[in-house]
């Protein structure tokens, strides 16, 4: 069985979709042939279209972006629709993170994904939608089982087992294992870095009337640590 993992998202490195299929990958390896594939762009090519065509089953992997995926990876889907991939027998499976805490907000990026399958003629495998995205990469352990990241490992472990027993699933949703408030706080302070690397200053990210947290707040929620 051969499995393809495409890491949609726009950044080229470091990123959390990046580290969750590597993740995965440690749960495939020695029981089937993986392939990485990146789509950082929109445009796909010949040599990509052949890696995939070869492949029994595709995880995607992106970032949440205003409630949908990254326009460059929309802009791939539409390309590989045209190609008529439904004479083969292809599952896809998708994996989004999110900035928000909660992982159920990346549900309708995962509609979209299983739309599309639908409309190419594919077959839907199942998603996951992990929230607290933004940390992930702070969060690696030794031990896949402990730590902040250990529910989502053990989501990432069940998929792997779906994949290669050919089986489909309901969609599933999960959180890192940290307390929500600190997840906040680490948003705020992660915010007010950035603005100071770019020469502001974080009181500019405050609102008027000394609600300042609760602009760091929704700022956080909706830029850079959707990854």
């Amino acid at each position: 069985m051969r499995i393809a993992l495409i890491n949609g998202s726009p950044k080229v490195k470091d990123s959390s979709s990046g580290i969750l299929l590597e993740d995965l990958r440690n749960f495939l390896q020695g029981r089937c042939e993986v392939t990485k594939i990146a789509m950082h762009s929109p445009d796909v090519s010949e040599e990509t279209i052949k890696e995939l065509c070869s492949a029994d089953a595709w995880v995607f992997a992106y970032p949440l972006y205003v409630d949908c995926m990254p326009a460059h990876l929309l802009s791939c889907l539409v390309q590989l629709e045209d190609r008529r991939l439904y004479e083969r027998e292809i599952s896809i499976y998708g994996i989004v993170n999110c900035g928000f805490y909660e992982g159920i907000q990346a549900e309708p990026a995962l509609n979209v994904l299983q739309n599309w399958c639908t409309k190419a003629g594919l077959c839907w495998g199942g998603g996951l939608g992990v929230g607290g995205g933004g940390g992930i990469a702070m969060m690696s352990g030794p031990r896949p089982d402990k730590g902040p990241k250990a529910p989502i490992n053990k989501e990432l472990e069940m998929i792997a087992d779906e994949i290669l027993r050919c089986r489909t699933r309901e969609n599933h949703f999960v959180s890192v294992a940290f307390p929500r408030f600190l997840y906040r706080l680490a948003a705020q302070m992660g915010w007010r870095q950035l603005i100071r690397t770019n020469g502001g200053k974080a009181k500019d990210l405050g609102w008027p009337g000394g609600q300042q947290d609760a602009g760091v707040e929704r700022c956080g929620k909706r830029g850079h640590l959707h990854q």
